[in-house]
């Protein structure tokens, strides 16, 4: 079950704890991209707040937004980057994408297989995937009121071997969110200093969420995810054979003339 995108955008643009999630999330994926600049980007679930320091530099940026979860403008002040998807099924041509963040998008997806299959359709062989999961040891994982406490939880472990099992090399990993899921004006002035802690201290136990870095390494072109086959197709110059079939509107039953 995917969340509201409304209720997504109050969180991470109107609450002192969304933002300071957004901060921490964003400081581990620019650990893991230093420079995005001519590359394309994309990003999948409700990744657009992580995706804001790529507008500057990178060739393109997009933010696919899946239509269980609604799509919003972004970002609000400029042109639209931003774009509703089919979960599994996404309007990019194969191998055009350099890296791809996934948040908001895996723990809550029915078909995560079908939908890592697709991410790794459309980035590059050697393209980067970073995913963004709730760490199912954490205790954001546990605690209602925040996005992290809807979908499936996830291990380290669990990831790593679904990530291989679907065309990816797993590279480094991280975690993020040490600070307590709490709005309270002390936690949060606390909450950059614990996120320092906590990457020294307790890496992949207390952190809210899982960051896990992923190459592509299958050189097998993937087909396009917007290929439809029909077996006989109709061309526009065939000629319309004569039916017997009388059109829905035309029925009308005898007895009532």
């Amino acid at each position: 079950m995917h969340q509201d995108v409304c209720a997504l955008r109050d969180f991470y643009y109107t609450t002192s704890l969304g933002r300071a999630a957004q901060r921490a999330m964003r400081d581990r994926l620019l650990a893991f991209w230093p420079s995005v600049r001519g590359l394309n980007v994309a990003g999948f679930g409700f990744a657009a707040p992580l995706l804001r320091p790529c507008l500057a530099d990178a060739e393109r940026v997009i933010a696919l937004m899946p239509a269980q979860q609604g799509v919003m403008h972004w970002p609000a002040e400029g042109a639209n980057h931003s774009v509703l998807v089919s979960e599994t099924n996404w309007p990019l041509a194969s191998d055009s994408i350099d890296r791809l963040v996934v948040l908001h998008g895996l723990e809550t997806s029915e078909r995560p297989g079908p939908l890592l299959d697709e991410a790794a359709r459309v980035l590059r062989p050697g393209g980067k995937l970073v995913l963004i999961v709730p760490n199912r040891s954490g205790l954001w994982a546990r605690r209602d009121g925040t996005p992290f406490a809807l979908g499936r939880p996830y291990s380290l472990g669990q990831i790593e071997t679904l990530l291989r099992e679907h065309g990816f090399a797993v590279g480094e990993h991280s975690a993020a969110l040490f600070f307590p899921p709490n709005d309270r004006r002390a936690w949060l002035n606390w909450a950059m200093m614990l996120e320092s802690i906590g990457q020294r201290v307790s890496r992949y136990h207390a952190g809210g969420v899982l960051l896990v870095d992923a190459t592509r390494i299958d050189q097998t072109p993937r087909a396009s995810g917007l290929r439809l086959r029909e077996r006989k197709p109709l061309r526009i110059l065939d000629p319309v054979r004569p039916s017997t079939a009388r059109p829905a509107w035309r029925q009308t039953d005898r007895r009532g003339g």
